[in-house]
Parts: structure tokens; C-alpha cells; sequence
């Protein structure tokens, strides 16, 4: 998958004119690239247009129009498009209630690790987790993790080939399990392999 570019991204001008339609146009996009496992925890796979709108929305928000500035809004968003082996996904454990949730994320350390994706019955595939910092501490885990799930070839063709995608969480505080993942969420991260 291509990464984005500044001659990929609108302008700040051009980006008010757009934003309602280019907003409207993600978030339908998005409707089919995030998969909850359970009550309390979703994984929402990236590529290049939920990219483009998180730049998009940081440039405008930041008043950003100067090249470095934007330069640094790429180089911080572009290793999350996936690159044709792989997905990544912002992992999220969502509690309405804060307090819940802080209690919670206490007793989930090292979910990220716990998260995993399966095709058929070839062996799980686990996430590389975090790779831009360490989000968990000894006292708790964050409720926002960003994962790499590695494919093999063998992986790759089968899904093409119409195998069957599930998901899960396997932590002795949280286990819940997606089989088989929706069609529609399965096809859009089809579309995200070379």
C-alpha cells in the first residue's frame, strides 16, 4: 500500500471546501475497518485513507501549512499504513465508566500481547505491539495500543482464496473471540494485501 505524500494531501483551503465530503467518505470507510472483540475492546485497521484524514484533521486543527510541519505529520502517521504483508490496527479497550476502566486496565497488562488473529486453521498470528513506545506499565496497561499483524504468503493466498478470518482475545482478564470476523470487515482488509 502506497504511503501518502504532499502532493496526496489537500491543502488547508482546498480541505475546508472538501472536509464535509471527504469526512462523510471516511467514516462509511470505516464502517468496514473496525472489529470488536467482546464488549470492551476494538480493533480499528488502518490504511491510507483513515491516514489521510487523521493528517488531515492534525494540519487543520494545528494550522500546520509550512513543509516541515507537514513532513513531521507524515513521518508520524505513515508507518501505520499497512504495507501489503501486514495490518495494523489502533487497538482500544473502551469502558464508559472511568473509574471501571482504570480498574480494568489494571488487571489487563500485557493484552496487547493476548490480541491475535487467525486464517482457517493456520497457526495464530499475535501482533507486534507498540513499537513506537511501551504503553504498559507495571501497574497497568494503556487503553490505546497500536499493533502489527504479520502475514505469511500461505496467509495472503488462502484469504484470497475465500479462508475463513477470526480474531480474539486469549488474557485472563479479557477473553472473547470473533469466528469467523464479518464479511465486510474480512473483504476491506483483503483489499489492504498485495
Amino acid at each position: 500500500m502506497q504511503k501518502l505524500t504532499r502532493d496526496k494531501l489537500f491543502t488547508l483551503e482546498k480541505y475546508a471546501e472538501a472536509r464535509k465530503v471527504f469526512r462523510d467518505k471516511v467514516i462509511k470507510h470505516k464502517k468496514n475497518r473496525h472489529l470488536p472483540i467482546g464488549p470492551n475492546a476494538t480493533l480499528y485497521f488502518e490504511d491510507a485513507l483513515t491516514m489521510q484524514y487523521q493528517i488531515q484533521e492534525m494540519l487543520r486543527v494545528e494550522r500546520i501549512f509550512e513543509a516541515g510541519g507537514i513532513q513531521e505529520e507524515l513521518d508520524a502517521y505513515n508507518p501505520l499504513i499497512p504495507d501489503g504483508k501486514n495490518w495494523k490496527a489502533t487497538f482500544m479497550i473502551e469502558f464508559d465508566d472511568e473509574a471501571e476502566r482504570r480498574k480494568q486496565l489494571t488487571r489487563m497488562i500485557n493484552i496487547e500481547t493476548a490480541v491475535w488473529i487467525k486464517v482457517d486453521d493456520m497457526e495464530r498470528v499475535i501482533p507486534v505491539a507498540d513499537e513506537d513506545m511501551d504503553r504498559t506499565t507495571e501497574g497497568k496497561t494503556s487503553s490505546v495500543h497500536f499493533l502489527r499483524f504479520e502475514l505469511t504468503d500461505k496467509m495472503i493466498n488462502a484469504l484470497k482464496q475465500g479462508a475463513s478470518l477470526s480474531a480474539g482475545i486469549d488474557h485472563d482478564a479479557y477473553r472473547h473471540t470473533v469466528d469467523p470476523v464479518p464479511e465486510n470487515i474480512c473483504l476491506s482488509l483483503i483489499r489492504d494485501l498485495d
